[in-house]
């Protein structure tokens, strides 16, 4: 088994566990519910957007410990200070030690920029989860879903107002998707071995009709890399290592957005 079937064989069962223990209709009924959620494509393609959309991460499978000791509310207002696009927030526990509560609480001091729910998607009572706490945005992951699920989940979370970003690796994963007017975001990184090859966005952007809104993810280390992504239709750019490594998130992001021209 590779890493990425590791979390999803572990999600699958974190679900069901959770789902026994949670009813949706109290999520339906919660007061993260009722509120209208920011839009993510509106975020991307406003004039003057940084297009950043910058990540939270404490931890991952390939990386290990990456940032133990950041505050999720000092770097959320670090990342709001730098004019991000959108917040990115790993919400998985067992691989990436992150948390429902890390996004709620991001949430509490941001009412401004769309969040994303950064997690493994594998049921539809994530989606109803997500928008319980706050979120704005789910990822469906195309290499861990079939065509049918990526359809019916991402429908879901268009009914309840979320915004979607499709994550892509391969053609074959672009195929299962109906790219019309869609949030597709290409990884750089291969989720089975971890490598990361950002020509690889590049040759699978192409493929992509200008209907969508292009999100490339992974990798990226310097805003030189945001100028060149951009010329292939690139408008937004998913970054969490490159900030999280340092002792100030935020003040990383604030000093790499400033160089972007």
């Amino acid at each position: 088994m590779n890493v990425l079937d590791k979390i999803i064989a572990f999600k699958k069962k974190e679900v069901a566990q959770l789902k026994r223990e949670v009813l949706v209709e109290k999520l339906v009924k919660s007061p993260g519910f009722k509120r209208t959620p920011l839009s993510l494509k509106e975020s991307l393609t406003v004039k003057g957007s940084s297009g950043i959309i910058a990540e939270f991460k404490r931890q991952s499978p390939s990386k290990g410990i990456i940032n133990d000791k950041a505050s999720i509310v000092e770097v959320t207002q670090g990342y709001l200070e730098a004019k991000v696009a959108a917040q990115s927030i790993l919400t998985d526990t067992h691989f990436f030690g992150g948390t429902i509560l890390d996004l709620m609480q991001a949430r509490s001091v941001n009412d401004t920029t769309p969040i994303l729910r950064k997690d493994f998607i594998v049921d539809g009572f994530q989606i109803v989860e997500a928008k319980a706490i706050g979120a704005d945005v789910i990822l469906l992951i195309a290499a861990c879903l079939t065509k049918e699920e990526l359809k019916n989940y991402g429908k879901l979370a268009e009914d309840l107002g979320l915004d979607v970003l499709y994550e892509v690796h391969t053609k074959e994963e672009l195929d299962k998707i109906d790219l019309d007017h869609k949030i597709i975001g290409i990884n750089n990184r291969n989720l089975k071995t971890f490598e990361v090859d950002l020509e690889h966005s590049i040759e699978l952007a192409s493929q992509i009709p200008s209907s969508c809104i292009k999100v490339s993810e992974s990798g990226i280390s310097d805003p030189r890399i945001i100028t060149g992504l951009k010329e292939y239709g690139f408008q937004g750019f998913l970054i969490g290592e490159n900030f999280m490594k340092t002792e100030d998130p935020g003040y990383a992001c604030q000093e790499f957005i400033s160089q972007i021209r």
